[in-house]
């Protein structure tokens, strides 16, 4: 067994280590880490659908679809048209729930009260996502993407336009 033959063996067992490391990370980021996370949410009384790979993603497409399909009743109720696995999903699992984009777990929060708090922010517990892509283009530094002192002046002005004699003034003119 020449030089050429430890090589090959070296190679090879590189390559299966590497298959095998691969399969696990894959493992890991598709079944293990959703199902633990489901369990921690569970545990905590907070359940929702999920599938392997796909998540609640197939689902929230069909339910839609099947909303299109119906006619819709002459009332101001349109969650069930709009939206309607959330709908669907607060009354099964009740008003907080978590459901699935493929791997990644979104928390809905259908609460007044936990809302209020979560707009609140006052402890910056809940941080702003970052913008990116089009998006990005679109909002660049505006109220909703920007924090702290920056926002803060950007909030003041835009509550300015929105006192009681700000609308009367664009009634008026309307």
């Amino acid at each position: 067994m020449g030089a050429v033959g430890i090589f090959a063996i070296f190679l090879s067992s590189s390559l299966c280590l590497y298959f095998v490391l691969a399969l696990i990370r894959l493992v890991n980021k598709l079944w293990w880490t959703p199902i633990r996370i489901q369990h921690q949410m569970r545990s905590q009384g907070i359940a929702g659908p999920y599938r392997f790979v796909c998540g609640s993603t197939k689902k929230i497409f069909n339910m839609k679809n099947e909303a299109k399909c119906r006619p819709m009743d002459l009332s101001n109720d349109i969650m069930s048209k709009v939206q309607p696995h959330v709908h669907s999903w607060i009354n099964i699992y009740g008003k907080n729930y978590l459901q699935w984009y493929g791997t990644q777990p979104q928390l809905v929060i259908t609460e007044p009260e936990q809302i209020k708090e979560i707009m609140n922010n006052r402890d910056k517990a809940y941080p702003k996502e970052e913008v990116v892509g089009y998006l990005k283009k679109l909002f660049r530094d505006g109220l909703s993407a920007s924090e702290g002192e920056k926002w803060a002046k950007m909030k003041k002005l835009a509550n300015h336009a929105f006192h009681a004699e700000s609308l009367k003034v664009i009634s008026y003119l309307l």
